[in-house]
């Protein structure tokens, strides 16, 4: 975790000095800073930070990764990483629910817009508990 937390950190570094250059050549040249590419520049380096940041108070509390060891072999990387889902249908009914709430906004509908959310809840649950099988369910 710690390389992913170095190359976030280190972006987002080049984005705010970028965001000052940026603003600064702005107003050299126009008169007045462009406030929306100054915006857009600090607020990706502010969301990098964020997630530079949850990468390294993580890699503080794990132990190190192979990745993360410059005298590991590649051989320690491998095993099984974890279960995946082999597909899925409730992306589907989240991108449709997605759909109503967007409509209801578009139509300026707030009923409809309630209804989406609740039923992206809704799939959003029934994504996150597709594969549950209970907290004392026995191995297989």
């Amino acid at each position: 975790m710690k390389l992913e937390a170095r190359i976030f950190l280190w972006i987002a570094l080049f984005c705010f000095v970028t965001t000052a250059v940026y603003a600064w050549w702005s107003h050299h040249d126009l008169g007045t800073v462009e406030w929306a590419g100054t915006a857009a520049l600090l607020l990706s380096g502010g969301l990098l930070g964020l997630g530079g940041s949850f990468f390294w108070f993580v890699s503080r509390r794990i132990d190190a990764r192979p990745e993360d060891r410059n005298d590991a072999d590649i051989a320690e990387g491998a095993g099984e990483l974890g279960f995946f889902a082999p597909g899925s249908y409730w992306p589907i009914g989240i991108a449709l629910c997605a759909t109503v709430t967007g409509l209801g906004f578009a139509l300026v509908q707030y009923w409809l817009v309630g209804l989406g959310v609740i039923l992206i809840l809704t799939t959003v649950g029934g994504l996150l508990f597709e594969y549950y099988v209970g907290a004392r369910a026995p191995l297989r």
